[in-house]
């Protein structure tokens, strides 16, 4: 387990850690440019001036995404924890608050996607480079991997104190209430629908002043995570009782690869044929979300 820590971050340091040159481009929540430097070099610039590689900072933000977001259903779900049965209402909140500092956290860098959905949604309306979307995607769900198997570890006495096996494969991936295929993917699809399609409309925030030739784009700083976080608070009371609310390839099939990983050793499938559903749904809703934004503005 140590050796696949050690490759992944190996992967993430050594290969997306390259010096690259980016356009500054709308991105995601924020406006992004990322500078000719390695970001592991002693560099005299302040500190203010220094950037995160991009997909470095896809990659923690969805590590840190799905840490914190799995993390909560495994103190639901598990024996023994504190939080062993507190229901669905502290997970929603949880993810909600697990989104709210993934994006702040990597905004100013990425753009925080830490969704291919959202990545797929903002290239196909135009709003990111489609050279960039690959990169992002792998870095996703590498950082939802990594994430992933850190959950495990910080709660590796409980799993082993669990007999369950829908309670520990609910700590890394979705699954549906009722099995239905068709309306389990209607579900992924309506859900990711709406988030990109709010994240289209915050992201494009502005405010005419008077006198103003134009409209002047509001920057919200720190605050500008917070609707997002809100959006999928919502997204999850209202809309996650059928399928668990994946709305993010990557939420789902990285930590779904991380307990395929320890199968064996947690004694729980990770049931891959329901896998495709957590993953082609919400690309669709990105894509979907996309071409009626364009038609709605």
């Amino acid at each position: 387990m140590p050796l696949f820590f050690y490759f992944i971050l190996y992967i993430m340091t050594h290969i997306l850690c390259e010096n690259r040159e980016f356009k500054k481009i709308p991105n995601g929540l924020f406006l992004i440019k990322t500078t000719n430097h390695n970001f592991f070099k002693h560099n005299s610039q302040s500190s203010k001036e220094k950037n995160m590689n991009p997909y470095l900072a896809e990659f923690l933000g969805t590590a840190l995404l799905v840490l914190m977001g799995n993390g909560v259903v495994a103190n639901v779900c598990l024996n023994k924890t504190k939080g062993n049965g507190s229901g669905w209402i502290v997970i929603t909140t949880a993810w909600a608050f697990a989104v709210y500092v993934a994006v702040v956290a990597t905004g100013p860098y990425s753009g925080a996607h830490l969704n291919p959905a959202v990545t797929l949604g903002l290239a196909a309306n135009g709003g990111f480079s489609w050279t960039m979307v690959p990169g992002y995607i792998i870095a996703q769900i590498l950082g939802g991997i990594f994430g992933g198997l850190v959950v495990y570890l910080f709660y590796r006495d409980h799993f082993s104190a669990t007999e369950d096996e829908g309670a520990k494969r609910a700590s890394f991936c979705t699954e549906p209430a009722i099995r239905n295929y068709g309306s389990n993917l209607f579900s992924e699809i309506i859900g990711t629908v709406v988030l990109v399609s709010v994240i289209f409309y915050i992201s494009a925030g502005s405010i005419t002043l008077p006198g103003a030739e134009g409209a002047t784009p509001v920057g919200l700083g720190s605050i500008g995570g917070l609707p997002v976080a809100i959006l999928v608070w919502a997204i999850g009371l209202s809309l996650g009782g059928t399928t668990g609310y994946a709305i993010n390839p990557a939420r789902d099939l990285g930590p779904r690869i991380a307990l395929t990983l320890l199968s064996k050793k947690l004694k729980t499938s990770p049931d891959w044929g329901y896998a495709w559903v957590p993953v082609l749904g919400p690309c669709i809703g990105g894509l979907l979300a996309a071409i009626g934004y364009q038609i709605v503005m």
